[in-house]
């Protein structure tokens, strides 16, 4: 069996990366199209969804009939939770399925998403949780800090984690053949690692790892065969390496600091054999 998907990430509203991803969805016909957040631009969000987004998406369809992928997004901390809800109608037309904190599936894999990340130093807060603490590294702000575009409940900001979020989220489902999407890369990895070296916020050095503590212990300890990462740009850059395997996990990112798309090429029956090209 094969299933060969698309992944990308951290795509920023840019038409250039847009346009290079449903090109290449044309051409190859993948099964699947995993969009692991940072989508929108910023400014203009609710119209770049409404008026290319979704009538790009909706030529692709048209164009592969029968072969139109199976597409996964989630959010990332850039994307305002006010303006990701436009992705609400295109879901309804049957476009793309939106599953931050749920489950989804391709082929015979279960595909679960999560958008949430650590605290950062950014204001906008509607996709940021505490980790596996209330603990916040040196020049982040809390996510009890900073502004919501979408109201939350104030105990839920206060005491919820990312931990407890992968918990519920997986329960007890079998996890054997499954995939998934997340925004944050897992802490003191070759795909968390920032440009923070010698950086320091009272006389305080900052640690160049940014990931998620939950999501490494939740990868080491259920062992997913696929799980997909971006939000830090820089560091495959850095490392020199966008994949990792944890135990019998494949970690990948498509996360990039150039101009271009990073097109990772994977079959999820296979993801050792994982590429990843720059268009």
């Amino acid at each position: 069996m094969s299933c060969p998907c698309f992944f990308v990430s951290d795509l920023h509203g840019s038409l250039r990366r847009y346009q290079s991803l449903w090109a290449a969805a044309a051409e190859e016909r993948p099964k699947a199209i995993f969009l692991g957040g940072d989508l929108l631009p910023g400014i203009n969000s609710l119209k770049f969804i409404q008026e290319t987004i979704e009538p790009d998406v909706l030529d692709l369809q048209q164009k592969l009939g029968p072969d139109f992928p199976r597409i996964f997004l989630i959010p990332g901390n850039d994307d305002a939770a006010a303006d990701f809800a436009a992705f609400e109608h295109g879901e309804i037309l049957g476009l793309w399925r939106q599953i931050h904190n749920r489950q989804g599936s391709i082929s015979d894999h279960a595909v679960f998403g999560y958008g949430c990340v650590p605290p950062t130093p950014f204001m906008l807060k509607d996709w940021e949780r505490y980790d596996v603490s209330r603990y916040v590294d040196p020049g982040s702000m809390s996510p009890e800090e900073g502004h919501r575009t979408v109201p939350a409940d104030p105990d839920d900001i206060q005491f919820g984690t990312i931990a407890g979020d992968l918990q519920a989220l997986a329960g007890s489902k079998d996890l054997a053949n499954s995939v998934w999407l997340f925004h944050s890369p897992p802490y003191q990895t070759d795909l968390d690692r920032a440009a923070l070296d010698r950086q320091s916020i009272d006389h305080v050095p900052l640690d160049v790892n940014i990931g998620s503590i939950a999501i490494r212990r939740f990868i080491e300890a259920q062992q997913p065969p696929l799980t997909l990462h971006g939000h830090v740009h820089e560091s495959a850059r850095l490392t020199g390496h966008w994949r990792e395997q944890l135990g019998r996990t494949w970690m990948l990112s498509a996360a990039h600091d150039g101009p271009e798309l990073a097109l990772v090429r994977v079959d999820l029956d296979r993801p050792e054999g994982a590429t990843r090209q720059l268009v």
